[in-house]
């Protein structure tokens, strides 16, 4: 199921001691890049360490990928992953041993727990993954714009022109983006992976939901919390993903084996249905047959055009036309059909879907959301873990801690939270949270009325052969906005950037955002950066994987983009003092 301790299989041509000693010679402070960090590693003060760690890392990929030889054999295990080796950033709200985690709140802050390191971290570092760095985020990723944190805003740039980087999980977005890190791990709970990632023109995804264990993730919203990633390429994605994602009995809303079993059935389903005589399952005996056999070469010619049959069939692109909305940039509508127009050269067939109830679907997120934030934060009382409480209670025979919280919570969480508590109280629950659950359901049902493949999680489903295999749609409505016009926007006004993120979360589907096509007119810079999303049915993650990869990122040279307005990096003069130097 995972890539960890595969050999020489993993091996990879990358140039690890170069791009960690790039990473090593600029400035280590936060706020010199935007505000990506709230903590930062040991490994990344020790430069030596680091660059002797990834020399070695760099030897073990070269050594391995040389292929099996009585030597290598020797040393099969020592290459843990496909990714040995690189860096990774965490956000705040996913528990790490060595570093703190605050989920950007003061009410958090200096909480360390040490013996309860989340599944996530657990699996990087047995994958030789180092990780560098907590990252900011909106606390408690209440969010779209990561303003709302106590360690200040991140921000893509500085004063008049800065940029938004999205949110909540803009402090990953931006590290990955500014190449301070190979990739970003983050929590998608209504868009909070994706919309970083368009505004930081950097690839994000969201997984189904339950593919990724969220022990040790501090919740906002269980019923929608998922584990993201973060890279500049879809591969990385891939192969983070591939460590990340397994069975874990510490989540009970994690996927178990059985589930897995029938999210693969599923898949097989589909496959017949629309391939017919060309489809073949080829078991593990069969190829080894085919590549040692006495007929091998003629044998795994046979078994290899059966298998590129399978994967050379017309994918059906669903454009559900109630995302067509007015207040749509201009830029992000022609960078849709743009989109749209290259799928359909290269093979695919366009078809007009609808979804009618997703035009409720923001307004229940923000009623779903807070309420099971309201319950979630209940227990930040300053008794029992966090920032100490400066006052034994109140007043005379008040209450224990409601002053405690009210300093250490920021705005936009007692907003969420008051909101949240209210649509559970007697005299709401009705009118608001129940038919917000409605909703909710009714949009699953618009999602798997219109996929083609079947949703593994209900039985006696059946094909739609005339269903879609994926939904294409922008990421946002507009491109990044200044940090300046959304000081003076309303909180409403600031939902409605995550009015095409939402839906996919409401019905717990993986998306990914990738970068949009340039506009002939605009050069592609920050302030025009546009992203669009692929959407799959449920367990469908590989093949969102596969056409982001294969088809969707080939708009940009993505080892170049221009994706921050300037960063800066530390040069070693002739007399060992260091100076900074601003760069595009």
């Amino acid at each position: 199921m995972t890539r960890i301790g595969r050999g020489h299989l993993n091996a990879r041509d990358v140039n690890l001691r170069r791009e960690v000693r790039e990473l090593t010679r600029r400035s280590q402070r936060s706020r010199d890049y935007g505000n990506p960090y709230i903590s930062i590693s040991d490994d990344l003060l020790r430069a030596e360490d680091l660059d002797r760690a990834a020399a070695k890392s760099q030897g073990i990929h070269r050594r391995m990928g040389q292929g099996p030889d009585p030597i290598v054999d020797k040393r099969h295990y020592i290459l843990k992953s496909a990714t040995h080796g690189y860096t990774a950033v965490v956000k705040d709200n996913i528990v790490t041993a060595e570093l703190p985690t605050t989920c950007a709140s003061r009410i958090l802050e200096g909480l360390q727990p040490v013996s309860q390191p989340s599944t996530i971290t657990d699996r990087l570092n047995r994958a030789g993954v180092r990780v560098l760095a907590k990252t900011n985020m909106d606390e408690f990723g209440m969010g779209s714009h990561s303003m709302n944190s106590a360690y200040g805003a991140v921000t893509n740039g500085r004063g008049f022109k800065a940029l938004s980087v999205g949110g909540s999980s803009g402090g990953s977005a931006l590290a990955v983006a500014a190449k301070l890190a190979h990739v970003g791990i983050g929590t998608d709970t209504g868009g909070s992976i994706r919309l970083p990632a368009a505004y930081m023109s950097v690839l994000g995804f969201k997984p189904s939901y339950g593919m990724i264990s969220r022990k040790g993730v501090i919740p906002y919203a269980n019923s929608l919390d998922t584990v993201g990633i973060i890279a500049r390429s879809a591969e990385d994605i891939r192969l983070t993903f591939d460590i990340l994602r397994t069975p874990d009995e510490n989540d009970p809303t994690c996927l178990t084996s059985s589930s897995w079993t029938r999210v693969q059935e599923a898949k097989n389903r589909r496959r017949v249905a629309v391939l017919g005589s060309q489809y073949v399952v080829v078991g593990t005996d069969q190829v080894k047959e085919a590549e040692t056999g006495p007929h091998r070469h003629s044998d795994w010619k046979n078994l290899r055009s059966q298998l590129v049959a399978q994967r050379e069939f017309t994918r059906r692109i669903g454009v559900p036309l109630e995302y067509n909305i007015a207040e749509m940039h201009p830029l992000v509508r022609w960078a849709w059909t743009a989109t749209l127009s290259y799928l359909e050269s290269v093979g695919c067939e366009i078809v007009p879907i609808s979804l009618p109830s997703t035009r409720h679907a923001l307004s229940s997120y923000y009623v779903l959301a807070p309420a099971e934030a309201s319950s979630n934060l209940a227990k930040y009382d300053g008794v029992r873990y966090g920032a100490v409480r400066q006052s034994p209670s109140d007043d005379v025979g008040g209450t224990l801690y409601s002053k405690h919280r009210s300093d250490n919570l920021g705005p936009e969480v007692k907003r969420r939270i008051l909101l949240g508590t209210y649509s559970l109280s007697a005299g709401a629950m009705d009118n608001y949270f129940i038919q917000a659950q409605k909703i909710r359901r009714m949009v699953q049902q618009d999602f798997d009325d219109v996929f083609r493949m079947p949703n593994p999680l209900k039985q006696d489903t059946e094909v739609k052969i005339h269903g879609v295999d994926f939904i294409i749609v922008p990421t946002a409505p507009s491109p990044p906005p200044r940090l300046r016009y959304l000081q003076r926007s309303t909180p409403v006004e600031n939902y409605m950037n995550d009015v095409f993120t939402v839906p996919a979360s409401l019905a717990g589907l993986p998306s990914m955002s990738v970068p949009a096509p340039r506009h002939p007119d605009h050069p592609w810079r920050p302030e025009v950066a546009v992203g669009m999303q692929i959407i799959g049915q449920y367990g469908d993650d590989y093949s969102v994987m596969y056409l982001a990869q294969n088809f969707m990122t080939n708009f940009h040279p993505l080892t170049n983009m221009k994706r921050v307005q300037s960063h800066k990096i530390l040069k070693q003069s002739t007399n060992t003092s260091y100076m900074s130097d601003s760069l595009d």
